[in-house]
This record gives structure tokens, C-alpha cells and sequence, in this order.
């Protein structure tokens, strides 16, 4: 079935929901390693307790994704599934600041990152369901705007509640402070706000024949089935998300060493704080939060820009600029002292993220099946978490063993990082260029 042009708001709302989920993935990513320090976390001990969050990804997407191809009802096809995962992850932020001990810190992450993956996956497939070839950079584009938005918000909440609103800061020792637990509450309503939108703005394709969409379910209904189907698309993945695959995995480690990282580096090696209690430490922490504001801003801003420049050079091209501009940006962090000279750096990051977000997926729209559209969206973020979990795995050994416990040593990992996945995209097959 030929697919029609969507205007801009029928872009727009189908995306809107994206605002809401970068709510909680800001918050869990600007502020996890702040709470787990706060409730007694050392600097080797941050990474492995974020383990549970991508493992989680690895397991739960495909499965999303396999179950929401065969899914069709009064919500559609996607939309089930953003709404599910939209009130678990929102109950999830409501308890995890006001976790009375670190495993139970630890287990919230789990069960957030596990309700975000729920939602977010399915977003990516309603994208290449709804729009035609033509309008795929466009749409995952919308998407990297409303990523940033939300992320600018959410991630800058703590330092406003604080300097603008006058709330406290500082808590007494293995407390979170008011304005994390108040920014956390902010991210719940957010969250299931946004979503909401985009359940009931949305319509979704009904399947071209319903009645052959029923028997095919029925014949392959149970999780056998569902686990053979998964294995035999993993192994029959076509030759552009196979390259795709590595551009991803050193992308994807450099984005992890950066989120569970940052604010360590930042308290210890350039506010020169190591107390979590401390007013120097959560000045710092705070000072991270708008440093995460800035990236994810000026992705959205740069969001609709690398369509157009994609169109005039090649989605490739955009993609190895900006991944160089990633690595440059996190690699300065180790010479530069003042503060406020980070914003700069953070430009570079956040062109890196918005192409992160948009280009890997406008590409391996073109190369898939339509109808393992969802499994095979599901089956790509193994490439997203799986570095995530080699980057939990090792960089607190390393940081320990080789670094002297310097976190700031790991972002420069990360810029090394960025630059590997910067060359491997020059020799990706991109099938569908537009």
C-alpha cells in the first residue's frame, strides 16, 4: 500500500510523544550517578550498577518490537505500547529519588530504563509505518527535535528549582536533594502527558488484509515462535544494519562513557569536589545537568537542519561531521578548567546526538521489510545497548586499575570512541539515499 505525504502536524504529533520519554531518559542520565553517589556509590562501583539498564534494553526491544508488528486493536499497532510503557516509567520516576538505600536506587533504574525501552521502540517503527520514503529523515528528525526539547528541560530541572525557585540543593548525607526528588515528580507528569498526546492525535495503518494479518498471528502465537523469529531476522539481517551495527556499538560507548561519567569528571577534575554532600559537589552536579541541556538543545536546533544538509551532500557525510564534532567535544573536557567554557564543548555533542538520533535510522529504514519493521527496529538497538553493557562491563575496571579512579579519563575513551564510528560510516551501503 502506497504510503501518503504527512504534513508537518501530522509529523509533529505523532512525534510529540518523544518530549516525554527524553523526560525520563534525561533525568535518569544527568542524574543516576549523582543519586547512586549520594547513596553511597564509589566512583569503580557507578558503572556496573547502570548494567541492569541496558541489559534490560537488549531483552525487552526485540520482544516489543516482534509483539507490536502482531499487534492490532482500538490503539493500533504502536500505540499500546507507548501508553504501557509511559505509566510504568512515570511510576518509576516518582519512586527513584526517594530510594532509602542504593539497591533499591539500582533496581528503579532497571525498572525505568526497562519502561522507557516499551515505549521508545515502538516510536521508531511508527515512523517508517507512517511515512513514505521521501519523508523518513523528516519524521526521525521531528523525533531528534522533540529529544532535545524535552532534554533541555528535563536535564536543566535541578539547577532551576534550585536557582530560580529556591529550592534546596543540598541534603543531609546519603539524602537526595529536594531538587532532584521535585525534578523527578516534574518528569512523571511529563512523561505520561506527552505520550498521551500522541495516543489519541494519532492514527495508525491497519493492516492491508486483516484477515491473513489474524491467521499469520494465530499460526505463529507463543514465545517459541517469537524467540525462532527474532533469531532467524538477527541472522538474516540485511548488509546495511550489519555495517550500521558497528558504527553503532562506538557511537553508543561513547554516548554510555559520557552519561555515567560526567558528573564525576566534572565534580572531581574541574570543581575539584568529591564530597556528594557537599555545596561544591552539587553546584557541579547541578552545572552538569546544564551542560546536558546545551547538547540536547542544540541538537534540536541542528534537528532540522541535517535533513536539508543531507540533501545536499549525502545522510553519510552529515553523519561522520558530526560524530567528529562528538569526539572533539568530549575529549576537551580533559583541558579545559573553567566551567562555563564546557558549553562549548557541548555544541559538538549535542550535532553528534542529533545525528545519533536521526541518520543510523533514516538509513536502515530504506534497507528493512515493512512487515519486520518493528522486530528488526528492535533488533538494531542490540547495537545501541550492547556497548552500553561493554561500557558498564569495563570502564570502572579501567578507571580503577589505569586511570587512578579519574573519571575524566573516560570521556576521553569516549572521543576516541566517536572518532572509530566516525570512519566506519563511510562504509555503509546506504540502499535508500534521499
Amino acid at each position: 500500500m502506497a504510503k501518503v505525504r504527512l504534513n508537518f502536524w501530522q509529523i509533529w504529533n505523532m512525534s510529540f510523544g518523544f518530549l516525554g520519554i527524553q523526560f525520563g531518559f534525561a533525568l535518569q542520565n544527568a542524574n543516576v550517578s549523582r543519586i547512586f553517589e549520594t547513596l553511597g556509590a564509589s566512583i569503580d562501583e557507578i558503572p556496573i550498577l547502570w548494567i541492569a539498564a541496558p541489559t534490560t534494553g537488549l531483552i525487552v526491544q526485540p520482544i516489543i518490537g516482534y509483539l507490536s508488528d502482531r499487534t492490532w486493536g482500538k490503539l493500533g499497532r504502536r500505540r499500546p505500547f507507548f501508553l504501557v510503557g509511559a505509566i510504568l516509567a512515570s511510576l518509576a520516576l516518582l519512586v527513584m529519588p526517594n530510594s532509602p538505600v542504593l539497591w533499591i536506587a539500582a533496581g528503579m533504574l532497571w525498572v525505568l530504563d526497562a519502561s522507557i525501552n516499551v515505549s521508545m521502540e515502538p516510536f521508531r517503527a511508527l515512523v517508517a509505518d507512517l511515512l513514505p520514503s521521501e519523508q523518513r529523515t523528516t519524521g526521525f528528525a521531528v523525533q531528534s527535535f522533540f529529544i532535545g526539547t524535552g532534554a533541555i528541560i528535563a536535564s536543566a530541572l535541578p539547577y532551576i528549582f534550585t536557582n530560580w525557585l529556591g529550592i534546596s540543593n543540598t541534603a543531609a548525607p546519603g539524602v537526595v536533594p529536594d531538587s532532584v526528588v521535585y525534578s523527578f515528580y516534574v518528569g512523571a507528569i511529563a512523561f505520561i502527558g506527552a505520550v498521551t498526546w500522541t495516543v489519541f492525535r494519532t492514527k495508525e495503518y491497519p493492516p492491508e488484509n486483516i484477515v491473513e494479518f489474524e491467521r499469520n498471528k494465530q499460526e505463529n502465537k507463543g514465545l517459541l515462535k517469537g524467540v525462532t523469529e527474532i533469531f532467524s531476522s538477527f541472522v538474516s539481517m540485511p548488509k546495511t544494519m550489519i555495517q550500521l551495527a558497528f558504527v553503532q556499538f562506538f557511537s553508543w560507548f561513547a554516548l554510555f562513557a559520557m552519561w555515567i561519567y560526567s558528573t564525576p569528571a566534572v565534580t572531581h577534575h574541574i570543581y575539584g569536589a568529591t564530597d556528594p554532600s557537599s555545596e561544591l559537589y552539587n553546584q557541579g552536579a547541578n552545572w552538569v545537568g546544564i551542560l546536558f541541556a546545551i547538547y540536547n538543545g542544540f541538537a534540536a536546533v541542528t534537528a532540522f537542519l541535517l535533513p536539508w544538509l543531507a540533501k545536499r551532500t549525502s545522510r553519510k557525510t552529515v553523519h561522520m561531521i558530526s560524530l567528529i564534532a562528538g569526539g572533539i567535544g568530549l575529549m576537551s573536557f580533559y583541558v579545559i578548567k573553567d566551567p562555563n567554557l564546557l558549553l562549548v564543548s557541548e555544541l559538538g555533542i549535542g550535532l553528534a546526538w542529533s545525528s545519533i538520533l536521526a541518520m543510523p535510522y533514516a538509513i536502515l529504514a530504506g534497507s528493512l521489510p515493512a512487515e519486520k519493521m518493528g522486530v528488526y527496529m528492535g533488533i538494531f538497538n542490540f547495537f545501541i545497548v550492547i556497548p552500553q553493557i561493554t561500557a558498564a562491563a569495563i570502564l570502572g575496571f579501567f578507571v580503577r586499575h589505569f586511570f587512578g579512579n579519574e573519571a575524566i579519563y573516560a570521556l576521553l575513551v569516549g572521543g576516541v570512541s566517536m572518532f572509530i564510528a566516525a570512519i566506519l560510516v563511510m562504509f555503509v551501503n546506504d540502499v535508500d539515499e534521499v
